[in-house]
């Protein structure tokens, strides 16, 4: 069954591209990073979800997203206190520059979903409700300037930027005459115009990622369980890049579009799109990966929610402990080079004096 409903996917995408698509039928499986192998790197680590003076917010944070360069987070936040702009107790957008350690509220709009930062800082993306749907906000840091992308459905909770800002990667469902279907696109802020990646005739969640130069983009299909990866400046497509007998759920492409992280099974695996093999990393949940592809933030195999987090170096198979305690992390979560991770948790004990009993931000620091 598993291998009728792959040739039927493919059959499928190259029915509905008029491009060439190149086919990768068998994943090959490279030796998985040692498991418990310990760094020997030193840490910090800093709370940010706090007022300007310091103070511990007065509301709960989460959902936080850092810059390549590790300088700026977004994040969403019920807390009064924070920074510049109008009190409110309902989740507003934030960003936060953590070199001067000031903090801006982005708009008054409620997100539905994560907050996504461009690379560059200069510009932030959410999902909002908008009458009967939902539609995606992009608003730019500098003017406050704000464009609206439509879209109906909760599948543009996960919209991915281009490092400039210029790109935005986005899957929007349809509903015409009875028939349902949905779109992958990536927008261009700057023309107006949009180009479509793939049609998917469903309605089932395809979780796009786009590389910072927005020339790649990965995505499941959620439907036959494959994910896929798309090149917008060859016009071609590979997939599925697990291999013919395994379902498969997209975490991440890395923004240097070298890696593409996707879960099967109790395992994660780390695809990469020059060589066209996966690296296995057993029985841990990959939840995101750093901008060059080499250092994989993870939790326990099987954990969905709150759980312990550790960053391993893919090359030398090294793991650094991000958090002993209950925390959560969404992708975009780790820096280059792996220096930078932020996660949220409603533990009091990362940091002293931590007693506003509800989620807060908080950065590692490696060095």
């Amino acid at each position: 069954m598993r291998g009728k409903t792959n040739g039927s996917t493919t059959r499928r995408l190259r029915a509905v591209l008029s491009t060439a698509v190149a086919v990768c039928a068998v994943t090959a499986v490279m030796p998985a990073a040692t498991a418990g192998a310990s760094g020997s790197l030193t840490s910090t680590v800093e709370r940010i979800s706090v007022a300007p003076d310091g103070t511990q917010g007065n509301g709960s944070s989460t959902g936080a997203s850092i810059t390549p360069g590790g300088r700026h987070v977004a994040f969403t936040s019920s807390a009064t206190n924070l920074g510049t702009g109008a009190a409110s107790a309902a989740d507003r957008p934030y960003l936060r520059d953590l070199q001067t350690g000031q903090t801006k509220r982005v708009s008054d709009y409620t997100p539905l979903g994560p907050v996504a930062v461009s690379g560059n800082g200069g510009y932030v993306t959410y999902p909002v409700q908008w009458m009967r749907n939902v539609r995606v906000r992009m608003e730019q840091i500098s003017s406050g300037a704000a464009i609206q992308a439509n879209c109906s459905a909760w599948s543009c909770n996960q919209s991915s930027f281009s490092t400039d800002g210029r790109y935005l990667a986005l899957a929007i469902l349809h509903t015409q005459r009875g028939y349902e279907y949905q779109t992958i696109e990536v927008q261009d802020a700057q023309t107006n115009t949009t180009r479509v990646v793939i049609n998917l005739p469903h309605l089932a969640a395809s979780r796009p990622s786009m590389s910072g130069d927005a020339r790649y983009v990965a995505f499941q299909d959620g439907e036959s369980k494959d994910v896929f990866l798309r090149d917008l400046i060859g016009d071609t497509m590979v997939g599925p890049i697990e291999g013919p007998s395994v379902a498969a759920s997209l975490v991440q492409l890395s923004d240097d579009g070298s890696k593409v992280v996707y879960l099967a099974g109790s395992n994660t695996y780390v695809y990469d799109v020059a060589t066209a093999t996966s690296q296995l990393v057993a029985n841990v949940r990959g939840v995101a990966i750093d901008p060059t592809g080499r250092h994989l933030l993870y939790a326990p195999a099987g954990s969905t929610g709150a759980s312990t987090l550790t960053l391993r170096d893919l090359q030398t198979g090294t793991d650094e402990i991000v958090s002993t305690q209950p925390a959560s992390a969404g992708t975009n979560a780790v820096s280059t080079g792996g220096h930078d991770v932020v996660f949220q948790s409603t533990a009091s004990d990362i940091v002293p004096d931590d007693t506003n009993g509800t989620s807060d931000l908080f950065v590692r620091h490696f060095s």
